[in-house]
C-alpha cells in the first residue's frame, strides 16, 4: 500500500541529499530565524515526552497519528517521533546549531523510553500507562473498521511501516554523531531485535515476537514471512547502514539470508511472482487483513523484482538477477488491457488461474461490516488500491543495464565492503506515508531562495505553519450498531458514525501538519546548506 525507500545502495551512497541551491546571505538569518522559531513551537508546545503525532488542532483539544490520538500518545509510524527526530538531526548538520541536536536527542530519548524490551516499537507510545493504552485500544481502535492492526493491541512490537526501522536509524544516527553512550543500549536493543526476529530462511515476520491471539478476522496473519509496506527491505537497509558504519561482524550473514529469501519465496514460472507475505513453512502465499486476499501482487513483485537487482549491486552476485526476468514477463502478461487512471495493473491476481481478484465491503461498521472478494472490478475500495502503477519499462531497462555490467565493477564500491559515514540527511526522501493531513508523501518540495523566503513568510506568529486538514475522524461514540446503518459506505474512507477511520473531510480546518513541519524545514535547510 506504500510506496517505501528502496534503493538501498543509492541511498547510502548519498542519494539522500537534497539539491543544494544557493541562498542569498541577506535571507539567511530571517530563515534561521524561522527554522529557530518552527523548531521551539514543535518542542516546546507540540511535543509529549519529545514526541510528535501526525496532525493537531491549534488548541490540541484533537490530535491525530493514523487515527485519533490520545493526550498522551505519540507515534513512531512515519511521519511521527523518529521522522523529526531526523529532520532535526539534518539541521543539525546544515548550521552546526547545538538547539537542533538537543531536540533530535529528545525525540531518540522518546523513543528510547517507549522501546519495548525485546528492542522493538509498536505504532504508538502511551505515557499514560497501560491503563490508557488498554482505554484506546478498546475505544478508537477498536472500532476503527478499516484499520484492523488497531483493533487490538497485540502486545508486541511491529515492523510494519517502517515505525521500527526509522526509529533504529535515527538512533544509530545519534550514537554516529558523538558516540554519545547514552543512545548504545537502546542501538544495541534494536540491534537484537532485528537479528533474534529474523527467521533461519531470512524472512521476518510483521510483528515479533508472537503477540496476544487476534482471530476476528481470520487467521493471525502477523508471523507471516512480510514484504508488504516493505518489511525486509527497511530491516535490510537498517542492517547494511550498521556493516556500513560499525562493522558489526553479526550482520553481513543477516543480510545475505535476507537478501536469499526473496530468491526463495519466489513463486515458479509461470506465475513467478511473490505475495503480499508468505507463509514460513511451505512459503506459499498467505492471506493477511480482510482485504487482503491469498493472492499475488503486482507492485509487491515488482518491489521485490528492484530489491533483487539492489543485492546484485551490493554483492554482485548474479543469482539475485537470475530469475528477474521471469518476475517481469508474469507481469508484462497481467496488465490490464488499458491503463486505469494511470494505472497499468490490478493489485491482485488469483493464483492458479492470473485472473485478477478486487475487494469489496458491506455494511457500515467495525460490527456489521464485511469485505469480500469477487473478480468484479466496479465499485471497488477506496481505501486500498485496486489497481497499481507497474513501471514494467524502466525495471526492464535496469535489468539489461545490470546484466550488461561486470559484477566486480557493479559492486565495486558497496557499503558490504566498504565502510564510511552515512547520508548528511535523511528526512526529506521521497517516500509515502497513510498521513492523509501530509498529503500522503513526504516527497521534498522544490527548494529554492524563493520558496524559503515564502516559507518564511507564512510561519504564523506562533511558530507553526498554517495547513489544511483534510482528514479527519469521528470521535469515539460508543460500539457501533449490529443492524447496517442506512447508506453506501463500500467505497467512502470511512463507515458511519460509530467509525473511527481517518477520513477526507468536505470542510478541512486549519492545523498543525507535522509533515508540513517536515517539507517546509527540508526547503529551509537545503538553503541554508547550499548556502
Amino acid at each position: 500500500m506504500h510506496a517505501t525507500r528502496r534503493v538501498i545502495l543509492a541511498a547510502l551512497a548519498g542519494a539522500f541529499a537534497r539539491p543544494r541551491p544557493a541562498a542569498a546571505e541577506a535571507g539567511r538569518a530571517e530563515i534561521l530565524t524561522a527554522m529557530r522559531r518552527a523548531t521551539a513551537f514543535m518542542t516546546d508546545k507540540a511535543a509529549v515526552h519529545g514526541g510528535y503525532v501526525w496532525s493537531y488542532l491549534p488548541d490540541f483539544s484533537r490530535r491525530w497519528g493514523e487515527l485519533e490520538a490520545g493526550p498522551t500518545q505519540v507515534w513512531v509510524q512515519p511521519p511521527g517521533t523518529g521522522t523529526v527526530g531526523h529532520l532535526f538531526l539534518d539541521a543539525y548538520h546544515a548550521t552546526g546549531d547545538e538547539t537542533y541536536y538537543r531536540a533530535a536527542a529528545q525525540a531518540a530519548e522518546c523513543l528510547m523510553a517507549g522501546q519495548l524490551p525485546t528492542g522493538g516499537w509498536n505504532y504508538l507510545i502511551d505515557f499514560g500507562g497501560e491503563a490508557a493504552k488498554a482505554k484506546w485500544y478498546g475505544t478508537i481502535g477498536a472500532n476503527a473498521w478499516r484499520m484492523e492492526e488497531f483493533q487490538h493491541d497485540w502486545g508486541n512490537a511491529t515492523f510494519d511501516d517502517g515505525g521500527s526501522s526509522e526509529a533504529m536509524q535515527l538512533l544509530l544516527r545519534m550514537y554516529l554523531e558523538k558516540r554519545e553512550a547514552r543512545f548504545k543500549p537502546a542501538l544495541d536493543r534494536a540491534l537484537a531485535f532485528v537479528l533474534n526476529s529474523q527467521y533461519p530462511n531470512g524472512g521476518w515476520p510483521q510483528r515479533w515476537p508472537a503477540g496476544r491471539p487476534f482471530t476476528r478476522h481470520g487467521a493471525d496473519y502477523t508471523g507471516y514471512i512480510t514484504f508488504n509496506d516493505d518489511v525486509a527491505g527497511e530491516n535490510i537497509k537498517f542492517l547494511v547502514m550498521v556493516a556500513q558504519t560499525l562493522g558489526d561482524p553479526r550482520v553481513g550473514p543477516a543480510i545475505r539470508r535476507a537478501m536469499d529469501v526473496f530468491v526463495i519465496t519466489q513463486q515458479p514460472a509461470p506465475q513467478a511472482g511473490w505475495g503480499l507475505q508468505h507463509r514460513v513453512d511451505d512459503l506459499k502465499p498467505a492471506a493477511a487483513r480482510s482485504y487482503e486476499p491469498r493472492a499475488l501482487a503486482t507492485h509487491t513483485t515488482a518491489a521485490n523484482a528492484a530489491q533483487l537487482m539492489n543485492f546484485y549491486e551490493l554483492t554482485g552476485d548474479p543469482k539475485y538477477l537470475a530469475r528477474v526476468p521471469e518476475a517481469l514477463d508474469w507481469l508484462a502478461r497481467v496488465a490490464l488491457p488499458e491503463p486505469r487512471s494511470g494505472k497499468t495493473h490490478p493489485t491482485f491476481i488469483e493464483i492458479g488461474t492470473d485472473r485478477p481478484l478486487y475487494v469489496h465491503r458491506r455494511g457500515s461498521n467495525v460490527i456489521n461490516g464485511q469485505y469480500y472478494v469477487d473478480y468484479s472490478a466496479e465499485r471497488t475500495l477506496a481505501h486500498y488500491g485496486a489497481f497499481r502503477a507497474v513501471p514494467l519499462e524502466a525495471l526492464r531497462a535496469r535489468y539489461a543495464g545490470l546484466k550488461a555490467t561486470p559484477p566486480d565493477k557493479v559492486a565495486r564500491d558497496s557499503p558490504l565492503t566498504h565502510k564510511g559515514p552515512l547520508p548528511r540527511f535523511f528526512a526529506n526522501q521521497d517516500f509515502s506515508t497513510s498521513d492523509l493531513n501530509g498529503g500522503g508523501s513526504l516527497a521534498p518540495l522544490k527548494a529554492s531562495p524563493q520558496v524559503a523566503a515564502r516559507l518564511v513568510s507564512e510561519l504564523n506568529a506562533e511558530g507553526w505553519w498554517p495547513t489544511p486538514l483534510v482528514a479527519t475522524s469521528h470521535p469515539y461514540a460508543g460500539p457501533g450498531p449490529a443492524t447496517p446503518t442506512p447508506g453506501d459506505y463500500s467505497q467512502t474512507h470511512v463507515g458511519d458514525a460509530w467509525d473511527t477511520s481517518p477520513y477526507p473531510t468536505d470542510a478541512p480546518v486549519m492545523g498543525i501538519s507535522t509533515s508540513a513541519f517536515i517539507k517546509n524545514m527540508g526547503v529551509l535547510i537545503s538553503v541554508v546548506d547550499g548556502g
